[in-house]
């Protein structure tokens, strides 16, 4: 299948497609941060040239309900709207299989319920971290906590959170990711995809 990883610059799920034997490219404003087939450039300019299936990270920084707390500060919902209709453009795009992963926030209000909501932990990495996939011609998918008669079990125990802020709120080890650098910095270190999860999509979005 040839694959486009829309919005990624870290290579994880592009390589996870490549291992499993896929003509796979990511895509992003940003350079590589690993060596492998990758367009520097806009993703809307590259979407037009015969994927198979997509799987789109647009950025979630106007969209995620975790910055509701500036939700209504001036200038945000331009930047809001702007987001969501990026978002859009990317779930619309002429390929038959797509995949946008966002977190919990505005598109799940806009446009619909994603399809799947899934943590990390789900597929074995160690973290907890609300996922969710808009999905159009894939299943979601499949994950187990434990081993059956006709299955594998692929998740790990939940993580506990690192600490507990004084209002009560748990912080988990993906918020702490970034800490104490400048915010762009952060961001790019949380917007890292996880590595067992891009394995599952190249296992059974692949085949």
């Amino acid at each position: 299948m040839r694959v486009l990883i829309g919005c990624e610059f870290s290579g994880i799920v592009r390589d996870a497609f490549l291992a499993a034997g896929h003509d796979a490219w990511s895509c992003d404003l940003l350079p590589s941060e690993s060596p492998g087939p990758h367009i520097q450039g806009n993703v809307l300019a590259v979407i037009n040239q015969g994927w198979d299936l997509a799987i789109f990270h647009p950025p979630c920084q106007y969209l995620t309900y975790a910055a509701n707390h500036v939700w209504n500060a001036p200038g945000r919902k331009v930047k809001r709207d702007q987001a969501f209709e990026f978002f859009m453009k990317l779930y619309n795009s002429p390929i038959e299989k797509v995949c946008c992963e966002n977190p919990f926030g505005y598109p799940w209000a806009a446009f619909r319920k994603p399809d799947q909501v899934i943590h990390p932990w789900f597929f074995a990495d160690p973290h907890y971290k609300r996922t969710c996939f808009w999905l159009r011609n894939l299943k979601p998918l499949y994950w187990s906590r434990q081993r059956g008669f006709w299955h594998e079990q692929t998740a790990v125990t939940p993580p506990k959170p690192v600490y507990i802020r004084p209002d009560g709120k748990p912080i988990y080890s993906i918020e702490a990711i970034g800490s104490g650098h400048n915010p762009e910095s952060r961001r790019h270190a949380r917007s890292r995809f996880f590595p067992d999860v891009a394995a599952a999509m190249a296992e059974q979005w692949g085949s």
